[in-house]
């Protein structure tokens, strides 16, 4: 085949590509999209953190008969695709989405639902087990809803119905409990079902003779009552006592919309990307949008498949991971400009570009992975959730940007149609060195910056941002405010969030709350239909449900709720703290493996950096620090740390061209050469990933507001920390380090000479 022949198959291929995608895309949406299973944060539903207790001292926990046993109450709400999660040795979360009656099936989960016929002193006569196993059944007398149970041994029920007939003085009475303590008491309950009082035992029958077959339950049930109660027997009692130490409950509307925002927030933050990126790079730029189509598919039928659970933590993680795949698109986009630069044909300059620049996106990309899967498998929750997309969308970089995203570009310049065309790459003619006549001289596309001598200035502006918040922190401390804003994720509580679909305003809220007794509550509002109310008091399941239903008689919606006692905040800030320790070493001894232990040392002080900015901005401007600022210092973790491995790949590929000693000026020629050439890639990836966190902090849910700041934060700090803080810490140890001469690697790239010459010191 001709030359000609082949240009024009490998072009054929890619347009032949390019239409696959468009139709597997277009024919598959569809699909995936009805099958994502969406979190209780998107579709509404609750999630609750139980406690599990033995029933009696020293029986010990079988976690896996409270598991199964907590299924059958699930199929019998009948909610599709539950999530229950053993954690630890006592205790298990559950997960509920799209579950319409939220109080039912609270009722239903939490409640051990021990039934008992005692005496009127209170004496067992017994349990269920006379029962006919998922024997009970809503039935109705009189018009009056009833429980209806079938009887599976009718001689033992004969015997204590015979038993109670013959009693006298008002005592023949069988008196049905569920879930009877110790010190429980008919007498004392009878006086308040005398008074008109709620009674804790469900039912107090006269037995005027003997029952051998079936019986009934009556005490004027609602329908939902009694339907409930038939689905709280049918299901068995729970082995153990179960006790909500955290809850988060969002309603259906609130969910429905924060998608909406999130989604749409989303989309054109891509599509900014999209246009920023051929903007900048030309052809590249187009490869790299085709590519962020086919990885956004990619990503989404993956999750599909797995049946994993799609919350707004995972939209957010998504939109960081398009930010990182675009990231390794403007690494090899910039390496293939600077070849370019050197004169090389274009055809060099792309295999060069897309060779020299593999082990800083490899890198970086496993930086990042090894931050996902500390956090997957320490993490619980939205940080589980958080992690287990950022996985996905890691290992798909990799796959679909590294290895598809370069075959596609190499079928096009293997066709032979960008030959000569360095304008296609975003290189102007008259900036390429005519090597023929003798030009060496090369364009790096930026001036050079003395970034050494201005770093401690900078450092200093960061010194004394994190000093002004330990200032403020302490003020509010002693004044009782608290050194942070901590929200009650960490300091226990209740936040209740009351949505209505007309506008409501703060006093509104508060004075429903107040007229119920329920004061202490401080109020925001979020938009003109959502008021979020927040306490430090974990409120019970009754004071939930009072206030649950006077605010749906005022409002129309049934607010939502999250709840967590003390216990939960001060194991959610240990955690944190060991996510984070595990990460940095972690990572620590990953940058020591592959570069040197001062590198390593240089990305971690970085990344300390970046954590206490973030914190530091939480504190001056008082905003709520909540368990997603979690998925966020994590996230900063591995994220930001890719800038600062690009910039000392390029200063280890320096490095290894010295040969003898090297004096402290000599270190600074070194990283302003290697910030010099990097400088765009830096501030290019922060921007890619900038853009779409930009647009859902703006447009984005309220939900996932904080995260967003925090991001936005974390990723400017982590911009100037890879260019300032880890250089400028790497040049101090290696200075004060014991001289040595640093071998060349046979698997590191030799450049030209001339490119490396810094300040009079040759290669």
């Amino acid at each position: 085949m001709s030359k000609s022949g082949n240009g024009k198959g490998r072009l054929g291929l890619f347009y032949v590509t390019v239409a696959a995608i468009a139709v597997l895309v277009a024919s598959t949406f569809n699909m995936i999209k009805n099958n994502l299973n969406l979190g209780l944060d998107l579709r509404g539903g609750f999630e609750i953190l139980y406690q599990v207790t033995p029933l009696n001292e020293g029986q010990s926990l079988d976690m896996t008969a409270v598991t199964n046993a907590i299924s059958k109450r699930v199929n019998v709400l009948g909610v599709s695709e539950p999530q229950i999660i053993v954690e630890g040795e006592d205790r298990i979360r559950v997960q509920l989405a799209g579950v319409e009656d939220q109080e039912t099936a609270r009722q239903m989960l939490g409640t051990t639902a021990n039934l008992t016929f005692r005496d009127v002193d209170d004496k067992e006569l017994a349990d269920s087990s006379v029962l006919t196993e998922g024997g009970a059944s809503l039935a109705y007398d009189n018009g009056q809803p009833i429980v209806f149970l079938k009887i599976a041994d009718d001689a033992k029920f004969g015997e204590i119905t015979s038993e109670i007939s013959k009693r006298t003085n008002g005592e023949n009475i069988m008196v049905i409990w569920l879930d009877w303590e110790e010190g429980d008491s008919y007498k004392e309950e009878a006086k308040k079902a005398a008074a008109g009082e709620e009674t804790k035992y469900i039912s107090a029958a006269t037995v005027s003779y003997q029952i051998t077959g079936n019986c009934q339950i009556s005490g004027n049930f609602t329908e939902t009552e009694a339907k409930t109660l038939a689905n709280l027997i049918n299901s068995g009692s729970l082995p153990v006592k179960m006790t909500e130490i955290s809850s988060n409950v969002v309603s259906a509307s609130y969910g429905e919309g924060a998608l909406a925002k999130t989604a749409m927030a989303g989309l054109i933050g891509i599509a900014a990307v999209m246009v920023f990126m051929i903007f900048k790079y030309r052809l590249p730029g187009i490869v790299s949008a085709i590519m962020l189509v086919f990885y956004l598919w990619a990503v989404f039928a993956v999750y599909s498949l797995m049946g994993a659970v799609f919350t707004l933590s995972g939209i957010g993680a998504l939109v960081l991971g398009v930010g990182m795949t675009v990231d390794a698109n403007i690494i090899c986009s910039e390496r293939i400009r600077q070849e370019l630069y050197k004169g090389r044909s274009v055809r060099a300059a792309v295999a060069e570009g897309q060779k020299v620049s593999f082990s800083a996106i490899f890198d970086a990309q496993f930086t990042t992975l090894l931050s996902a899967l500390i956090m997957y498998v320490w993490g619980n929750g939205a940080v589980k959730g958080f992690a287990t997309m950022l996985i996905i969308t890691v290992v798909m970089t990799l796959l679909v940007n590294v290895a598809f995203s370069r075959w596609m570009l190499n079928n096009v310049v293997s066709s032979g149609i960008a030959d000569n065309k360095p304008e296609w790459f975003s290189v102007k003619r008259d900036q390429i060195p005519d090597i023929a006549k003798g030009e060496s001289q090369f364009y790096t596309g930026t001036k050079q910056f003395d970034y050494v001598g201005k770093a401690k200035y900078l450092i200093y502006t960061s010194v004394g941002i994190i000093a002004l918040s330990l200032i403020l922190g302490i003020v509010n401390a002693s004044g009782g405010k608290g050194f942070y804003n901590l929200g009650i994720d960490f300091a226990s509580g209740t936040k209740l969030t009351v949505t209505s679909q007309e506008a409501i305003t703060v006093d509104e809220v508060k004075t429903v709350l107040e007229e119920k007794g329920f004061t202490g509550f401080t109020y925001q509002a979020s938009g003109e239909n959502t008021v979020y109310a927040t306490t430090k008091q974990a409120l019970t399941t009754e004071e939930l449900s009072d206030i649950k239903e006077e605010c749906k008689a005022e409002f129309g919606e049934e607010p939502g709720d999250n709840v967590v006692t003390p216990v939960v905040g001060r194991d959610l800030v240990r955690n944190a703290v060991i996510l984070t320790l595990v990460a940095w070493v972690a990572m620590m001894a990953y940058i020591t493996f592959r570069y040197e232990w001062d590198y390593a040392l240089g990305c971690i002080v970085a990344l300390i950096h970046d954590v206490l900015i973030v914190l530091a901005f939480f504190g001056i401007t008082r905003s709520e620090v909540n368990i997603a600022l979690i998925s966020v210092l994590l996230t900063i973790i591995g994220y930001s740390i890719n800038n600062s491995i690009v910039v000392f790949d390029r200063v280890r590929e320096i490095m290894s061209l010295r040969k003898g000693t090297l004096k402290a000026e000599d270190y600074d020629a070194v990283i302003n050469e290697s910030l010099d050439k990097t400088i765009k890639m830096s501030i290019y990836s922060s921007i890619s990933t900038l853009l779409p966190v930009i647009f859902l902090l703006f447009m984005g849910s309220d939900a996932i507001f904080t995260f967003n700041f925090a991001m936005f934060v974390g990723l400017i700090a982590g911009t100037f920390s890879s260019i300032f803080v880890a250089p400028t810490v790497w040049k101090y140890v290696r200075s004060k380090a014991k001289p040595k001469n640093k071998k060349i690697r046979k698997s590191e790239k030799k450049e030209e000479l001339d490119e490396y010459t810094v300040k009079g010191i040759n290669a």
